[in-house]
């Protein structure tokens, strides 16, 4: 530390000190202003410019120095100065003191925040060097947030001393009026019951609805902004409320809810309804892995006791029954169920034309446009395949295409191991495939903490998988009888030949076609949207995979709720989008299931944890099912049962993560957990056992010690 710095922080730390000991906070009370009213008013009439000297100085150091009576003081500044005189030497002194917050919080704190988390705050500092100023007017205008806090955070900053300083001025202004005019009209109370008098009254109703109209003035602005190059294409009636794109998990639950609300609501679908989940996601691969667990357990049956031949994979019926499944559930997501709720469906492509006007081009080629108050950008995301050389030559198969085979590969290779590829990989695997899955990483499912991507590894393996990390592909490559794939590996070059590849690298958002480059919505992996899923026009929203952060089914559903309710009731009441307590689960065997933070994430925040583990080994329903592989691991504050995430790896974790998941939204701790009774025997049970051991490690020793003794005097 610099010694300027240094005698900074000792000069702040002793300014503060001595606020704390001499009990200064006590003159910064509404019973003292009031008590001394006529002492101050008196006391400026006889030296105007010394008590205004001193006033704006010792406001700029209370603010300066971040302590609390700034309210106060604007108060007083409006009861002994008047409103006019009140208004600019609180103005001046608050941004003077501001500025100085500002600037001791840059000299302090800048560099040790920048050398921990140097890379998130140049993104930070890249949005405020864009629009920094605006975003900070708004803050000033909108007095929600502790203006204490703006200082110092945007101290932190790279905003110029400058544009901090006359934004501070202008922003704060208005909110400066309204309590310097509060205190002129408290510097008119003649006995308590002046309190009642509708002048009063009002000041302090203004005061309560400030905030309010400064943030819809602040949005009327915005959107002003926004609109106008559309002004004159804004239509006076609209044709529907809602018009919906895409008919996937976000976009069915969207429109759904519309209809339920009664809305005129529009859904358009360009391919099937129910999106990637029901055609080719979530749904058939997991009738694929149950096929397949079957096949495994068979072929272990010998283990129970039973004396079953190895089964006999017919893939094509495997592969039918696959396809059966998609469409015993496609009536849930049809367009004569939704149609029968009040949702308007139609098949064709939607495109924006402009804020409020959708065009859909149907399969026969005819067009026709709708008007509309909001859209809804649910267009989901497809299975991304990178530009390998020969890959495309090769036949590569996506997640989305694959459900179209009828003849099981014998050599399968899978691109990528993330939680799709080694879904994928493991079931074709106790198939009959030979597979071989390739990962560019260092280790497979890189979100994971390390002992779980060993955990999965080495159940791959044991299933006949050939696992290649660290090996990066190349190109592929026609050979007599198949393909090959070059992969280089420690600095070398050798190939894996295969008869069928499989891509499952990652997948990426559907942002082209849909009009959203020429109205200029700002896109890059996703949609961009504020905490309300407004893309850059307040009436256009997106959710689902096309808006992230997350790629789940159920994130998509509850990013539709409040898809739904700001588009339709926004004008009245807008609700931020709540990613808090987010689960997952991998589908592998056994399954990988997460919610909150995991070890690694915990120690890239800096988030101070401790951990709970539980293995199932232990436990009796998983010694009887044969399923012992797999743990339950909480973490948790340090010292106490708030708990900071959990993953599960075991059988049928999936299922048993929403009792963690429902403790972790509700603040439930593991005490709460602990004194829950769950069924004997059951795997849940291994949840409450986790907690248990918790409290083991948390037994009060000193406390039982006593008691000890105690039982030890009742023996005599």
């Amino acid at each position: 530390m610099t010694r300027s710095r240094a005698a900074l922080l000792g000069l702040l730390a002793a300014a503060v000190l001595a606020y704390v000991y001499f009990d200064l906070g006590r003159f910064f009370s509404l019973d003292e202003l009031r008590a001394r009213q006529a002492e101050f008013a008196a006391l400026y009439a006889q030296h105007p410019f010394t008590v205004m000297a001193a006033y704006v100085g010792l406001y700029v150091l209370v603010t300066a120095l971040s302590l609390p009576g700034a309210a106060i003081m604007t108060l007083a500044g409006g009861a002994v100065f008047g409103l006019v005189v009140g208004t600019l030497l609180v103005s001046f002194a608050s941004s003077l003191g501001a500025t100085l917050a500002f600037l001791a919080a840059r000299h302090l704190l800048r560099e040790p925040v920048r050398a921990r988390f140097g890379a998130r705050l140049a993104e930070i500092d890249r949005g405020v060097a864009k629009e920094g100023g605006f975003y900070l007017f708004t803050l000033r205008l909108v007095p929600l947030v502790p203006f204490f806090v703006i200082n110092l955070v945007m101290g932190l900053t790279a905003m110029r001393t400058l544009t901090f300083y006359a934004v501070s001025q202008l922003g704060m202004l208005a909110g400066t009026l309204v309590y310097v005019n509060a205190g002129t009209q408290l510097a008119r109370l003649e006995s308590p019951a002046g309190i009642l008098s509708p002048a009063l009254i009002g000041s302090f109703v203004l005061l309560g609805l400030f905030p309010l109209a400064a943030k819809r003035l602040v949005d009327v602005v915005r959107a002003r902004r926004v609109y106008a190059r559309w002004a004159q294409e804004k239509p006076r009636r609209f044709d529907r409320n809602l018009v919906v794109i895409g008919a996937g998990a976000a976009g069915l639950v969207t429109s759904y809810i519309a209809a339920a609300v009664k809305a005129k609501v529009t859904l358009v679908e360009a391919h099937k309804m129910g999106g990637d989940c029901l055609n080719y996601g979530c749904v058939p691969s997991k009738a694929l892995i149950r096929a397949a667990t079957l096949a495994r357990e068979l072929r272990d049956a010998a283990h129970y006791g039973l004396d079953v031949a190895p089964p006999t994979v017919d893939f094509a019926r495997v592969m039918e029954r696959v396809a059966q499944v998609v469409r015993d559930i496609e009536p849930h997501d049809s367009v004569e169920r939704y149609t029968a709720l009040g949702v308007e469906v139609l098949a064709g492509h939607a495109r924006l034309v402009n804020p409020w006007t959708v065009e859909i081009r149907g399969d026969d080629g005819t067009t026709r446009r709708l008007s509309t108050r909001a859209v809804v950008l649910a267009t989901g995301a497809e299975p991304f395949v990178p530009p390998l050389p020969g890959l495309a030559e090769a036949g590569v198969l996506t997640s989305d295409t694959l459900w179209g085979l009828r003849e099981l590969p014998r050599r399968l290779l899978v691109l990528g191991g993330g939680p799709i590829g080694c879904e994928l990989a493991q079931a074709f695997a106790r198939l009959g495939a030979q597979v071989t899955l390739v990962e560019q990483a260092p280790r497979l499912m890189l979100r994971e903490d390390e002992e779980v991507s060993a955990l999965v590894r080495a159940s791959l393996e044991r299933d006949g998988v050939v696992v290649l990390a660290g090996h990066r592909a190349l190109r592929c490559e026609p050979v007599e009888g198949g393909h090959q794939l070059v992969v280089e590996h420690a600095g070398r070059e050798h190939a894996l030949g295969f008869d069928r590849i499989l891509c499952a690298v990652g997948r990426t958002a559907r942002l082209r076609g849909y009009g959203l480059e020429e109205l200029g919505i700002p896109a890059g992996r996703t949609i961009e949207t504020n905490e309300y899923l407004e893309t850059l026009y307040p009436n256009i929203y997106a959710a689902g995979d096309v808006a992230g952060p997350y790629q789940f089914t159920h994130t998509a559903s509850h990013q539709a709720w409040y898809a739904a309710v700001n588009a339709l009731f926004g004008s009245w009441r807008r609700f931020k989008a709540d990613y808090s307590v987010i689960p997952w689960c991998t589908f592998v065997d056994p399954e990988v299931a997460r919610v909150g933070l995991n070890e690694q994430e915990a120690r890239a925040q800096g988030v101070a944890y401790e951990v709970t583990r539980f293995e199932l080994g232990e436990l009796d329903r998983a010694i009887a099912e044969g399923a012992t592989l797999g743990f339950v691991k909480v973490l948790t504050v340090p010292g106490r049962d708030r708990i900071l995430g959990v993953t599960l790896v075991g059988a049928h974790a999936g299922e048993l993560i929403a009792e963690w998941v429902l403790a972790m939204r509700h603040g439930l701790g593991l005490n709460k957990l602990l004194g829950t009774i769950h069924v004997y025997p059951t795997l849940a049970e291994a949840n409450k056992y986790a907690a248990g051991a918790w409290k083991r490690a948390h037994a009060p020793q000193r406390l039982l010690e006593w008691v000890a003794r105690y039982h030890t005097w009742r023996r005599g």
